[in-house]
């Protein structure tokens, strides 16, 4: 079960690195803004609050990549709290989305599946010694 919770932890900062990209890096594009729901001048407005909030899910993006290599190395302690850290936080971060906007459920829902299913694995592989 670790391993498939580390799985879907690489699967979830995966996502997370492409979140970052977009709000980051293209966030006034028409693709991005058709996949955020935003008119141009929304986008244009909110730009510098969207960069900054890429860089969240880059770095909880790298909590969790770090926590698969340190469980893939043995050190199962730090692995599974950078994993749980990371991928807690990014399902946390879909919660908050879901409850505050309610018209972007689907996105929570997408950014929130592979977080959740990383830590339901990991709390279970931890609790059977596997």
């Amino acid at each position: 079960m670790i391993i498939a919770a580390q799985v879907f932890a690489t699967v979830a900062a995966l996502l997370h690195i492409y979140i970052f990209s977009m709000e980051s890096l293209t966030w006034t594009t028409g693709k991005t803004r058709a996949v955020f729901k935003t008119s141009e001048a929304e986008a244009e407005a909110t730009r510098e609050m969207a960069f900054n909030q890429g860089f969240y899910n880059l770095f909880l993006a790298i909590a969790a990549i770090a926590g698969v290599i340190a469980l893939g190395i043995g050190h199962l302690a730090v692995g599974a709290t950078l994993v749980f850290a990371g991928t807690g936080s990014m399902l946390a971060a879909a919660l908050v989305l879901a409850l505050g906007s309610p018209s972007k459920a689907k996105l929570a829902v997408k950014q929130g599946l592979f977080p959740l299913l990383s830590v339901a694995l990991l709390v279970f592989g931890l609790a059977l010694g596997n």
